[in-house]
């Protein structure tokens, strides 16, 4: 794994985006995650804008106990959930992945309850892209 940002845990797969995409929808089922969005950047650029673009998508991940957790203690945090996951293919026809680091994210929210939850968190999702790598 490389952390090439503070606020993302990322990596760089030998495989195909498509594979890139299973392993990591199944790395995060096996952290409690589930997904609740999913949105294809290149589709959507296409239909939107006529424009191409590379194989890209967003997966918001949803861990239910996390999630609860942090509204019980700060309803507005629902502004930064889910947490976001995104694979692209790469111009090497590899698969990026990277994963929100959570206390970056909630980094603007003001609590130690918060932040508590939110290292927790990271750890499952860094823990998605070791899984993967």
């Amino acid at each position: 794994m490389e952390k090439v940002k503070g606020y993302a845990f990322s990596t760089v797969l030998d495989t195909s985006y498509e594979d890139a995409i299973s392993k990591v929808t199944d790395a995060l089922k096996e952290e409690g995650f589930g997904i609740l969005t999913e949105i294809d950047v290149k589709a959507t650029l296409k239909k939107k804008l006529d424009k191409d673009f590379r194989k890209y998508v967003i997966l918001g991940a949803c861990n239910p106990p996390y999630a609860h957790r942090s509204l019980e203690a700060d309803l507005d945090v629902g502004l930064l959930l889910p947490c976001n996951v995104i694979v692209y293919e790469t111009d090497d026809k590899k698969a990026y992945v990277s994963a929100i680091n959570p206390v970056s994210a909630l980094e603007v929210i003001k609590s130690e309850e918060l932040r508590r939850i939110a290292e927790e968190v990271s750890g499952k999702l860094k823990m998605v892209i070791e899984r993967i790598v």
